[in-house]
């Protein structure tokens, strides 16, 4: 099984890149984990929310492969304890999912289309942060779920 991770935009502070090194090394001792970085929408200042959201969309659309089961990173989804999100994990890994796709959405959220091709939204928080830190506790979160699922010390700390 393969895990993408699909995000707008470059991680721009230095420490956060650090953070998604780390756990990226981390995880890779348990996954096949892959973060793209999908490239800003150009000329996005002349554009509404409407229009820059489907832009985006059709921009995620491109690393969309057929069987791909796609999970949105969305404040209205579904929130999960990380035993919880640990389980779902570890489900998708005895089902046999070819590749897990994950995807945060940009400023103004996904555009239609992308929500139309999701399989389900997961919340990490009820609560709103910027686009930067949702990636690290999104890793955090992804790599405590593999240490719940080996039963690890990590998860216990």
């Amino acid at each position: 099984m393969k895990i993408l991770l699909l995000s707008n935009g470059r991680t721009s502070d230095e420490n956060i890149r650090k953070q998604l090194l780390d756990f990226n090394k981390r995880l890779s001792h348990y996954i096949d984990f892959n973060h793209l970085e999908i490239p800003n929408v150009k000329n996005a200042n002349n554009l509404n929310s409407s229009q820059l959201k489907q832009k985006e969309g059709d921009m995620i659309n491109k690393y969309i492969l057929k069987g791909d089961y796609i999970i949105l990173l969305d404040e209205n989804g579904k929130s999960y304890s990380s035993i919880e999100f640990s389980k779902k994990i570890e489900n998708f890994m005895i089902n046999s999912f070819k590749r897990i796709v994950f995807i945060i959405a940009g400023a103004y959220g996904f555009s239609d289309k992308v929500y139309s091709m999701a399989d389900e939204k997961i919340s990490l928080s009820k609560m709103t942060f910027n686009h930067q830190m949702i990636r690290v506790f999104f890793y955090e979160q992804l790599y405590r779920a593999f240490t719940i699922i080996k039963n690890e010390k990590y998860h216990n700390q």
